[in-house]
């Protein structure tokens, strides 16, 4: 390829020098620019581990408070006040330990079928542990706590009464919280309620109001709620005899403990 002209009053060894010159300035403008280049590269490199590593730390951290958070629940758990009067930890015990029969349930005090299970055979249970028969054992758990706190409430509160006031003042209020059942919708009752209801069932307001409304057995009531689990439990009502589930209705079961 022929030279440029040679541009008017510069010597050959000038306009050599002047190409040289151009020459560099183009290799210097090109290794800032590469240099440019890498720092940007290095910058969004640096940046998207900080971000990563942001993620990280994240992750880690919310998995060190769930776990802090489910071993102290825990630990909760494994300390819960326990009720005083109760039978294997959470029932409530009817009739004679030595008797031939045992029929256990377990019940939601918000659950229908558990509501109508109760009224057609109490009267029947009741007599039979009267006379020795059977030994029934009411286990109160929560498993209808989508429709709010008031079977957790309504487990605490009869934990409270069997607490305070005693097997048979806890049975009658048992009772009565299935013969006065709220219906899952709509606006469910406040502990005020269920303090009245103690109160009907016999027990005293002052003895049983602290530990209603401060909650005294809700722990417990998680623990129950997770022995029914552990049972077998996975849905209420759930009625055990003698060890095994029985599938039937209330005529079955009378016809059962004869």
């Amino acid at each position: 390829m022929a030279n440029p002209p040679k541009k008017p009053g510069r010597s050959r060894a000038e306009e050599k020098a002047a190409q040289q010159a151009r020459r560099e300035a183009r290799r210097e403008k090109a290794a800032r620019q590469a240099e440019a280049l890498a720092r940007e590269r290095a910058r969004r490199k640096l940046k998207e581990r900080l971000i990563v590593g942001g993620v990280v730390l994240a992750v880690i951290a919310a998995i060190g408070g769930i776990f802090w958070y489910q071993q102290a629940k825990d630990s909760a758990r494994e300390n819960a006040a326990v009720p005083a009067n109760i039978t294997d930890e959470f029932a409530l015990a009817t009739g004679e330990d030595d008797a031939p029969r045992t029929v256990e349930i377990y019940e939601d005090f918000l659950c229908p079928a558990c509501a109508q299970f109760e009224l057609a055979t109490a009267d029947m249970l009741d007599k039979a542990a009267e006379d020795g028969k059977v030994q029934v054992k009411y286990y109160p758990i929560e498993i209808l706590g989508q429709y709010g706190d008031y079977s957790k409430d309504a487990a605490n509160a009869f934990a409270v009464v069997l607490d305070k006031s005693g097997p048979e003042v806890a049975k009658k209020f048992h009772d009565l919280l299935f013969k006065e059942q709220p219906a899952e919708s709509g606006d469910l009752p406040d502990k005020d309620w269920l303090i009245d209801r103690a109160v009907e069932a016999g027990a005293e307001e002052s003895e049983v109001r602290p530990g209603i409304e401060d909650g005294t057995f809700d722990l417990w009531v998680e623990n129950a709620t997770e022995h029914a689990f552990e049972e077998g439990v996975t849905g209420t009502p759930t009625v055990m005899v003698d060890g095994e589930r029985f599938e039937g209705g209330p005529a079955e079961l009378a016809a059962l403990l004869g």
